[in-house]
């Protein structure tokens, strides 16, 4: 039985992070359980031009494809590198060979699901961007959807929940809500890329962010130099 890890795509911008994430832990041979927020699937389309169906998703849906066979456009082409969904590598992740994940996909609003209850194991959760809203929803305990109570599991579990905020600047309430979210066992992680690791293109700063995450779940990762490698 694979690992599983829980990810939540929220309506914070940022999305790129999420697209290369998942590509990331299925290659790491992660089972991923997704749930993706309708302003989620908004800022899908809005920053990577992807067109996801919440109620008949597929994971194809979230994969920067060509159309018809024709060559990608300019657009297109760009969107993949940000994504870090492209045929050049760049700090490409070092992981065992082995059977890739899979993606289970569960609907935002659909209590039923396996990730509402603590008695199905996980390996951790990433919300990943986290809205101020999501994370406001978080720390009190609200569970008005599946990435709420999932997160609330992960929480009374003792497992690994990782919040990565995309937000500048903080009000006093969103960073009395982070500081909320540490005191109750939650990992902050704001998508603040670092650049002493050769950056030469987007996706080397994504990746840097995707890798810090696969730090926290104990994913064995090359995806950054880290400081003091030559």
């Amino acid at each position: 039985m694979k690992p599983n890890i829980v990810v939540a795509i929220t309506g914070a911008s940022g999305v790129t992070y999420s697209v290369r994430l998942l590509e990331v832990l299925m290659a790491a041979g992660r089972d991923v359980h997704l749930t993706i927020s309708s302003a989620g699937q908004s800022v899908l389309k809005k920053e990577l031009d992807l067109s996801v169906d919440l109620d008949n998703f597929s994971p194809a849906s979230l994969m920067l494809e060509e159309t018809s066979g024709r060559p990608a456009d300019k657009k297109l082409q760009a969107l993949r590198v940000i994504a870090g969904i492209s045929s050049e590598s760049s700090n490409v992740l070092e992981v065992a060979a082995g059977e890739p994940g899979e993606i289970h996909y569960h609907h935002y609003r659909d209590y039923s699901a396996s990730i509402a209850s603590g008695s199905f194991l996980t390996d951790g959760m990433v919300v990943c961007p986290c809205t101020c809203g999501t994370l406001s929803s978080i720390v009190r305990g609200t569970s008005a959807n599946l990435i709420h109570r999932a997160a609330d599991v992960h929480l009374k579990e003792r497992r690994k929940l990782i919040l990565v905020p995309r937000e500048t600047p903080l009000s006093l309430v969103v960073l009395d809500n982070l500081k909320r979210a540490a005191e109750c066992g939650a990992i902050v992680l704001p998508a603040m890329p670092g650049f002493y690791h050769g950056v030469k293109t987007i996706r080397d700063l994504v990746d840097f962010i995707v890798g810090r995450i696969c730090d926290q779940l104990d994913i064995g990762n090359g995806l950054i130099r880290r400081w003091g490698e030559k």
